[in-house]
């Protein structure tokens, strides 16, 4: 394989390199004009995928589309994916779009058209996969929470700063970093436009496990899954939080409980013990001062996929929820007293992240579009040889939140460092 993980240059397809973080959008104008240049060469980056469940399906759906929107300066090949049943991965392979198929990921690994591992598996095996990957010197996208443990998360942490030093690159699946509205909330809070911060807050409400007769499945499982609606999804608020305000959670104070205790076996012989928190809660104080409040559950009935994450300074306030994916509540503090409020701001427009990519203003993307975007720029980044963003530094920063929260919870909810 070529030093820069890179195959040989495809001539059938073409592109331009994109800005850091921004891939350039495929098509030219929004109405879908196109041009007459003759194509130039591109190398082929062959990706090999672990996994091949809900996350796979996304990821998936992702490599499928992301030439076809994006002016890429590489060509991904969706060259082989993985998984334990045969028949299972077999299917899969032909539903989802791979060329071949493997049983074990060490195969896969080893395989010369494999270029980037996509690891899409419970977070029992992302630290041994991902190593393994990053030592035989290939590049790895790793779905979120990067680990189980915090000790497995620093270890992928160090292999990913050893990788980068050979020119191979490491970045997590924290997907919602890249909806249009949530770029846009970014950048309004670096341009100072809120102020100074003083509130974070951050939820993650969900209800499938109200029915005590849901069965026990890995993910609330510790020994698969790590944690339960903490890492699940309260990651997912811990690193949007710290993605907008560009801080640090420092401390926390933690509940967690598990309300159904036990439940049915997926083979139907009897019931098992439910290892995992049902629902998190944790006050935390940010480096640099502002205060935060967390919750996740999946007990919260009637809220499917409630994500919602607000910050308030004192020049204003930004609010994102994943029920309103294409829309962005913006208070601007500084107009007039009387028509002081918060406004919503429709993120379609080309001058917003990614949206240029995709359809005219006012046409909405969805849930699938987030990672084609965290793909394009993974992409973007593997060709200009930088370390993309969330790095494998920025998911052990989250798993060092959530080790906190556990630890808080279990000590009675005293305050806890971060990374003690």
């Amino acid at each position: 394989m070529p030093h820069d993980g890179l195959s040989a240059p495809d001539a059938s397809s073409a592109g331009s390199p994109a800005p850091a973080g921004s891939p350039a959008p495929a098509g030219g104008d929004p109405l879908g004009s196109s041009t007459t240049d003759s194509p130039a060469p591109r190398p082929v980056l062959g990706v090999g995928m672990v996994g091949y469940a809900f996350m796979g399906r996304a990821h998936s759906q992702a490599w499928r589309t992301v030439d076809h929107f994006f002016d890429l300066p590489v060509r991904p090949r969706m060259a082989v994916i993985c998984g334990r049943d045969r028949a299972g991965v077999e299917a899969a392979a032909g539903r989802l779009g791979w060329a071949a198929w493997e049983t074990d990921w060490k195969r896969l690994i080893a395989r010369d058209d494999v270029d980037l591992v996509d690891v899409c598996t419970p977070g029992s095996s992302h630290a041994e996969i991902s190593i393994a990957a990053l030592e035989a010197g290939k590049h790895v996208l790793c779905e979120k929470p990067l680990a189980n443990t915090l000790a497995e998360a620093r270890a992928m942490a160090e292999a990913a700063e050893a990788a980068s030093a050979r020119g191979v690159r490491a970045m997590v699946g924290f997907n919602f970093r890249r909806v249009p509205a949530v770029g846009l909330a970014r950048r309004l809070i670096a341009e100072g436009r809120l102020g100074t911060i003083r509130h974070v807050r951050g939820v993650y409400l969900a209800s499938p496990l109200v029915d005590p007769n849901f069965r026990l499945l890995w993910r609330l499982r510790a020994e698969e899954a790590g944690s339960g609606a903490l890492g699940d999804l309260g990651a997912h608020a811990i690193d949007l939080a710290q993605y907008l305000v560009g801080d640090r959670i420092a401390g926390v104070s933690a509940l967690t409980e598990t309300f159904v205790k036990r439940r049915p076996l997926p083979d139907g012989g009897g019931t098992g013990e439910v290892t995992v928190d049902d629902a998190a809660l944790f006050i935390a104080r940010f480096s640099s001062g502002p205060l935060g409040s967390f919750e996740a559950t999946r007990f919260a009935s009637g809220h499917k996929e409630g994500l919602r994450v607000e910050v308030n300074g004192d020049l204003g306030s930004v609010i994102w929820e994943l029920d309103h994916l294409n829309d962005l509540q913006f208070h601007d503090g500084s107009g007039e007293q009387g028509l002081r409020g918060f406004r919503t701001i429709r993120a379609t427009e080309r001058e917003h992240p990614y949206a240029a990519a995709w359809w005219p203003p006012g046409h909405v993307i969805g849930y699938e579009h987030t990672f084609t975007n965290e793909i394009a720029d993974l992409l973007g980044d593997v060709a200009a040889g930088r370390d993309p963003v969330p790095s494998f530094a920025d998911g052990l920063a989250v798993q060092e939140v959530l080790d906190a929260v556990l630890r808080s919870a279990e000590a009675g909810s005293v305050w806890t460092r971060v990374g003690a």
